[in-house]
């Protein structure tokens, strides 16, 4: 068998830890590229080399080829493996690679030219006889005309686009232009080429995609299909291998077209083919990403095969190991993508320091990520933190085991996605089998009804006690020069009241509590009286490993909470998986004073509109001295490869625009004025 002594791995996060570790069961050293900003990431440890290329700009750092391949002579390594995304569909890498003798571990340059461009892989496809929707081509002025030969509902796509970046669904005429714009616009920006097309918007279709393994002998086999119609702006959130519709019939269907496909590019490596399957089980060629993807792991766990490892051999010069006849699946397997984002606010990307990072405990649970503790997750990159996967005998057993190891995962100081996945997990319609790819758009607001109701049955002084007592016990444990433990907790004593303050930045309000304690000894024994009510409360034990909390409300309750401190007085208590954000009003923030706090919280409304989270402004519409209404975009601003379209608070006329376009800017930043009402 022939192997690599040395690869390095163009990429970054998560997929830079999980080559490292085929490649380590392999015996191959590896070196791995990063940006300044990611110095302290896990793949930067886990390699055994690992250089700097470049500040934070992708364009210096993970997009620089040039750089890259220069470091790739330097470290004298065999090959190259690039991930996904970044140069991962980048034909001219390859060519590049070819040129300086370095193996590319991935398809050859030609069938990722010819499939990664989507209106050359429509042609090639129709010339092979894959089904497919009806599509017109054009530039971004010419398909305005051309589109009027589709009816209403159509998708326009990024020829050259990926990952659900750069589409959009328009349903009427007058949408048009702007989609085209924006559309053609977020291609240049994420794949450097602006060129779109147009084709048929099917409705409550599923996504049906196929794994095709290739090598370099004509040998090409399938490994069976993943269901990926759980998304949310036309990208993958929840992936589950089998698919619960496809039938042994449909999936001999749809698994020789795969290898069809394959088989006529020539294909030469890990891939997938993506089908979009109709109500009536007919299926369409969708597109093929010629790389490793994101939802590999759930084919790894049904199909008991290392999918980078072959991918690694194949590239090696070795004959593929896999025989069609031989590949079964078993059991069911689901993963769910950890974002940081923010559900209620139209899936808004949530940059920021983390506070607290704990992962499910349970050993069967694969965790891909790429950082082990709390840490800042950047505005430069995709806002995934990491995959949870799970794998069971059947899909009932998987679904279960998937909700409880959402339960047992702990992000706080961020808005992530847990809530909303667990809450899938639950629902009736994703368990028993009644989605499509328009399962988000149809259920969100009913599952965040739910996820607010939840919240809202937790009585608010839990979290308050909670935050107390944490606040009291690590203060007790600190290393202190005297015995007055009141020098250091904050200022006021015991028997004097405190202001706390619940914060609800979502709906943008807050909520300020009186509480007077009395502490009956260290141990953890407290008289509460909040808002005319008194409670009696008894420590039972906090887990350093988890931030988890245990008292005794009123001797028979037992309550169990999460809590992390931000920063000196302001914090996060998670009970039942709902988040509460804590100030106490006696400490002064390190970081922030009170009059920040209470600001930040109102970002957005008013005489100004702020910036939500760190980004670039991409676009400015309004003109100072406009007159604007209430829900009119006024600037656009991209953070985590998204757009953000940021509105008017109110009616009102411009006053000022204090930033331009390319501008970088941080979270809350106000970035136009309106007139004084």
């Amino acid at each position: 068998m022939k192997l690599f002594k040395k690869i390095l791995i163009a990429n970054r996060g998560e997929i830079a830890v999980r080559i490292m570790k085929s490649a380590q069961t392999l015996g191959i050293k590896t070196v791995a590229i990063y940006a300044q900003a990611d110095i302290d990431s896990i793949h930067v440890d886990f390699a055994d080399e690992a250089y700097c290329v470049g500040e934070v700009e992708l364009s210096e750092t993970y997009l620089n080829s040039d750089k890259i391949m220069d470091l790739a002579e330097k470290t004298g390594r065999d090959a190259i493996h690039p991930g996904y995304g970044f140069l991962s569909e980048n034909s001219k890498f390859v060519e590049a690679c070819d040129a300086r003798n370095i193996v590319f571990i991935g398809p050859n340059a030609a069938s990722m030219e010819l499939m990664g461009n989507k209106i050359q892989a429509r042609k090639f496809i129709e010339s092979i006889g894959v089904p497919q929707v009806d599509a017109v081509i054009g530039d971004a002025e010419s398909l305005f005309e051309k589109s009027k030969k589709i009816p209403f509902p159509i998708l326009i796509k990024a020829a050259a686009g990926g990952g659900g970046k750069g589409m959009r669904i328009v349903r009427h005429e007058e949408e048009m232009k702007d989609a085209l714009e924006a559309t053609s616009r977020e291609a240049k920006s994420y794949f450097g080429n602006g060129n779109i097309f147009i084709e048929k918007y099917l409705e409550n279709p599923r996504h049906i995609e196929f794994q095709v393994l290739g090598d370099n002998f004509g040998n090409v086999v399938h490994l069976f299909e993943r269901e990926c119609s759980i998304q949310r702006r036309h990208q993958k959130i929840i992936e589950e291998a089998p698919s619960p519709t496809v039938d042994p019939e449909l999936r001999k269907r749809m698994g020789e077209a795969a290898v069809r496909i394959g088989k006529e590019t020539n294909y030469n490596s890990a891939g997938t083919i993506e089908f979009l399957v109709d109500s009536n089980k007919n299926f369409y060629f969708l597109e093929m990403y010629t790389r490793i993807q994101v939802e590999h792991p759930i084919t790894e766990l049904t199909t008991d095969v290392d999918l980078v490892i072959e991918q690694i051999l194949v590239a090696a010069g070795n004959k593929l190991r896999l025989k069609q006849e031989d590949l079964k699946q078993t059991g069911h397997a689901i993963e769910c993508r950890i974002y940081a984002e923010e559900p209620s606010n139209n899936f808004l990307p949530s940059p920021g320091k983390m506070s607290l990072y704990v992962e499910p405990q349970d050993v069967e649970t694969r965790i891909d990520t790429g950082i082990n503790k709390d840490t800042e997750i950047k505005s430069f990159y995709d806002p995934m933190i990491s995959k949870l996967i799970v794998h069971a005998e059947n899909r009932e057993k998987a679904i279960k085991k998937m909700e409880n190891a959402l339960s047992e995962y702990k992000i706080h100081g961020i808005s992530t996605n847990i809530s909303y996945l667990k809450k899938i997990m639950t629902f009736d319609e994703y368990k028993t089998n009644k989605i499509s790819t328009h399962f988000c758009d149809d259920h969100t607001e009913s599952i965040i009804k739910n996820i607010e109701n939840e919240r809202a049955s937790i009585p608010f002084i839990l979290p308050i006690i909670s935050f107390f007592i944490y606040s009291f016990k690590n203060t007790c444990n600190r290393k202190v020069t005297n015995s007055n433990v009141w020098d250091y907790i904050g200022y006021w004593r015991n028997g004097t009241s405190i202001i706390f303050e619940q914060i609800d930045r979502i709906n943008e309000t807050s909520k300020k509590f009186k509480i007077l304690v009395n502490i009956q000894n260290e141990k953890g024994l407290f008289k509460f009286l909040i808002e005319d009510e008194k409670y009696n409360v008894s420590f039972k034990s906090f887990d350093y490993e988890t931030n988890m909390l245990e008292f005794y409300l009123n001797t028979e309750n037992l309550i169990s909470s999460h809590v992390s401190e931000k920063s000196t007085g302001r914090g996060f208590v998670e009970i039942q998986n709902s988040i509460f954000e804590i100030v106490r009003h006696d400490i002064l923030d390190d970081s922030l004073s009170l009059k920040d706090i209470e600001e930040s919280s109102l970002a957005g409304s008013g005489d100004s509109v702020k910036s939500p989270m760190p980004g670039v402004v991409i676009k400015i519409v309004a003109e100072v001295g406009q007159e604007v209404k209430k829900g009119d975009v006024l600037i656009v601003v991209e953070a985590m490869k998204m757009e953000n379209s940021l509105i008017a608070p109110r009616d009102g006329v411009i006053k000022t625009i204090i930033v331009k376009t390319g501008d970088q800017v941080d979270g809350s930043t106000s970035l136009i004025l309106l007139e004084e009402e």
